[in-house]
């Protein structure tokens, strides 16, 4: 496990770029021109990226990038 930590600045810009790349990749996901492989590779880097997100996000502000788990991406 590593620590790391921030100010009030930095965190912030860590929590924007966290969501910024969620959005992205939630945007790919439904992407139907996408190949199911690289759905399956975004889905599993967007897992990390969720959890990383989670550490520092309220409820609230998490709960508009939880991914239904009957959503599959990958179909």
């Amino acid at each position: 496990m590593l620590g790391i930590l921030f100010n009030d600045k930095e965190c912030k810009e860590l929590n924007y770029l966290l969501r910024k790349e969620l959005d992205e990749m939630l945007y790919d996901l439904r992407d139907h021109r996408l190949e199911k492989g690289m759905k399956i590779n975004i889905s599993s880097r967007y897992k990390v990226v969720f959890r990383m997100y989670a550490r520092l996000a309220t409820p609230k502000e998490l709960s508009k990038y939880v991914i239904n788990q009957t959503y599959r991406p990958c179909e």
